[in-house]
């Protein structure tokens, strides 16, 4: 009982740091994304072909358990970046994220990316209070991982099923993850690239583009 009365104690200081971010956010006028996914799932390697587009504009705040190695690939791709190192700790939470903003220039800016700590469980429970979660899967993990982590999965806004490229050389169904998919998030888009070819960024792109705070770079939000 103790365990669990910790644990509810430290989820609702997360949840009113949550609130207090999502206010923050709002004000601001910035989409924020949460970016969730296993280590070597690809989240850093998207994050910079994100960066590579002329025409927005974006901050990332890294969290990692150690070493700013993704800060200083962000930093090289022309990202304003921050690294939260959380010795040890297998998430971010809502507390980091607001310690960490004063520090990182993303005001003004389309979007604020958060990378998360490489782990499809821990920060799931952790609201940080983005505006939408993405999880990013690479065929190299399984077809199997949305039903072995559906908290991770069902409120994303979308799911990045990365390294398309492999698929010859894996035994990974399709089939299988869509279906996974359509039964615990329903909603949430779906995008199949590869970020070492760059096949099926172009669509991600531009469905991006439509939460851009720069009208002339909206689409749909749908």
């Amino acid at each position: 009982m103790k365990v669990i009365a910790v644990r509810q104690k430290i989820l609702k200081a997360n949840s009113q740091a949550a609130r207090e971010n999502r206010a923050r956010f709002s004000r601001e006028r910035v989409c924020v994304v949460n970016i969730l996914g296993s280590p070597g799932a690809g989240k850093t390697a998207l994050l910079e072909r994100i960066a590579g587009s002329n025409d927005l504009s974006m901050a990332v705040l890294e969290g990692d358990p150690e070493t700013a190695m993704d800060a200083e690939r962000m930093e090289k791709a022309g990202a304003a970046v921050i690294q939260v190192v959380t010795r040890g700790t297998c998430h971010l939470d809502a507390n980091m994220v607001q310690l960490a903003l004063p520090r990182l220039d993303y005001r003004n800016r389309d979007f604020l990316f958060v990378e998360n700590v490489g782990n499809l469980l821990c920060p799931a429970s952790f609201d940080l209070g983005e505006t939408m979660r993405w999880v990013v899967l690479s065929t190299a993990e399984g077809a199997d991982k949305p039903f072995k982590y559906p908290a991770a999965f069902k409120t994303a806004k979308a799911v990045v099923i990365n390294k398309i490229d492999l698929l010859p050389y894996l035994d990974f169904s399709m089939d299988q993850v869509k279906d996974g998919l359509a039964q615990i998030c329903p909603k949430a888009r779906v995008f199949k690239v590869s970020c070492k070819t760059g096949e099926g960024i172009d669509p991600l792109m531009g469905w991006l583009r439509g939460f851009s705070r720069n009208p002339a770079k909206t689409n749909s939000k749908s």
